[in-house]
């Protein structure tokens, strides 16, 4: 079960709806395929958006799959309140870690062994450190893999040499030729909770995410809502992939990407364009934001 700071989040969140509206906003961003690219960073159209955001008197909160660890600095430099990372398992603001559930050591250990048993890659992804082995996690299994190492600087760890003492958030299990993900998603479904990606999805097509029991985007959100006052009607998202379903459903306003999955879409109250279409920068100007 999450931490009781989610608990009595999801359950404030309930009764924020009967506050006065204000006029801030509190707008959550994912990151891949709605604010970035993993190989072209952030366009200039959003840069400009967000920082018009702020000075508009909203806040601008990241709210990424990515676990802290592999936030990028092109995201760091954008002018956010505060971030929600690995799929709400940690919480941070003005660069203080509020909130950060890490997956007990010998079940990051258990994880790598039946994830391999099964044919798949293990990327484990935390707070401080991702820890992958390059000759099984390279550009065979994922074109952009050394983009990710490259991002991540003195922040990679091999798996091999460290594998009593990983210190995780969540899973990014890479789906390769044979591989048999159905089985190794039931051994772990005792501990994680599984996000799976539409085929063809971008970069998250061949992932499975693995996320602690009970936690997910969110919770995050629900969590940041009860931390700083932010009344349930005043939350905004924008979003284009499975991982942002439970934040979807949670907050009041979604706004969908134009590279939306299916699901995604279905959900919206309004789609924008792709983010090198000026998704962010018209999706922010229809809601009268900038």
């Amino acid at each position: 079960m999450p931490d009781n700071i989610f608990e009595r989040s999801y359950k404030s969140a309930s009764s924020t709806g009967s506050r006065q509206q204000i006029h801030k906003k509190a707008v959550f961003f994912d990151a891949d395929g709605t604010l970035c690219d993993m190989e072209k960073g952030v366009p200039q159209s959003t840069k400009e958006a967000l920082k018009k955001l702020r000075e508009n008197g909203h806040d601008a909160w990241l709210c990424t799959g990515r676990s802290r660890a592999f936030v990028s600095r092109y995201l760091e430099e954008l002018p956010f309140t505060g971030m929600i990372s690995a799929c709400g398992a940690t919480i941070e603001k003005d660069g203080e870690r509020l909130f950060n559930k890490e997956m007990p050591p010998e079940v990051a250990k258990k994880s790598v062994e039946i994830l391999r048993r099964y044919g798949l890659v293990p990327v484990m992804e935390g707070a401080d450190f991702m820890y992958y082995d390059k000759d099984e996690y390279n550009t065979d299994v994922n074109w952009y893999t050394d983009l990710i190492t490259e991002s991540l600087g003195p922040k990679w760890r091999p798996i091999r040499g460290n594998e009593d003492c990983m210190r995780i958030n969540k899973i990014s299990a890479k789906m390769i030729k044979g591989c048999d993900a159905e089985a190794a998603c039931r051994e772990l479904s005792e501990y994680y909770d599984i996000i799976r990606h539409e085929s063809g999805s971008g970069i998250a097509g061949t992932t499975i995410e693995l996320v602690p029991k009970g936690f997910n985007k969110a919770v995050g959100i629900s969590a940041v809502c009860r931390l700083f006052d932010v009344p349930w009607e005043d939350t905004i998202v924008f979003g284009d992939s499975n991982n942002d379903l439970a934040m979807f459903e949670y907050a009041a306003v979604k706004v969908a990407m134009g590279n939306s999955s299916e699901k995604i879409k279905a959900l919206a109250d309004h789609i924008t364009q792709d983010m090198f279409h000026y998704g962010i920068r018209n999706g922010l100007e229809y809601l009268k934001l900038i």
